[in-house]
């Protein structure tokens, strides 16, 4: 009996220890992430390549900076903001004007929300089923530091996650782009493009260790 219960509890020892090897530690899954950041990047994977045209051709912010921040969507340059690790590509300045240092304001944005991890685009609402729930936020600058929050009555990001903190990687576009409305057929409002890394995105990206790729217009509400 006493064999039987010694080998019934080294069983479930080494059963215990395959389990904890088979879990990831979080600097597994950053690995991960990273590699499929660099996949995403170089085009190495198909949905990848659906996604655009050409390769991704990173910038750095001196370079960023020298060109009047702007990036060149013909070449489909993204500038790395090395604190943070997201890519930026400004695809449209927009009309209007930033958000003045002491301003709150509210802005509306139309998005898609694709995993680069799974490959999937796993939030939108710029297709029919979501086009009726603008992204509205509120967004103050302070001296230069943005920060927001979803109106949680019309946000479908607030719906997704149960969250009304807007992730980092939506606000720091904010520096570099004009928040109005268009007024005249000339007129666009402002567009970007991102890779959020999981640490400046949303809490289930956090949570779970996965980058996003976002495309967000930015308008200001009423």
């Amino acid at each position: 009996m006493k064999k039987i219960f010694t080998y019934i509890c080294i069983f479930i020892i080494a059963a215990a220890i395959a389990g904890c090897n088979d879990t990831e530690t979080y600097a597994e899954k950053r690995d991960k992430e990273d590699a499929a950041i660099s996949k995403f990047i170089s085009r190495q994977t198909e949905v990848s390549k659906k996604l655009f045209t050409q390769p991704i051709s990173v910038i750095s912010e001196i370079d960023f900076e020298n060109a009047g921040y702007k990036t060149d969507v013909t070449k489909n340059e993204f500038v790395h903001l090395s604190n943070s690790g997201i890519y930026m590509q400004i695809v449209r300045k927009g009309c209007g004007e930033p958000i003045k240092s002491g301003e709150t304001a509210t802005v509306l944005c139309r998005f898609n929300e694709y995993n680069i991890l799974n490959d999937t685009i796993q939030l939108s609402n710029i297709g029919i089923t979501f086009q009726h729930i603008p992204e509205k936020m509120s967004i103050t600058n302070r001296y230069g530091t943005y920060t927001g929050s979803f109106f949680s009555d019309s946000s479908l990001m607030y719906l997704a996650y149960s969250s009304t903190a807007v992730p980092s990687g939506w606000l720091k576009p904010l520096q570099y782009i004009n928040i109005g409305r268009q007024s005249t057929p000339d007129e666009e409002i402002a567009k970007v493009n991102v890779i959020v890394p999981s640490g400046q995105g949303q809490s289930d990206a956090s949570q779970y260790v996965y980058p996003c790729y976002y495309e967000i217009t930015y308008e200001r509400g009423l």
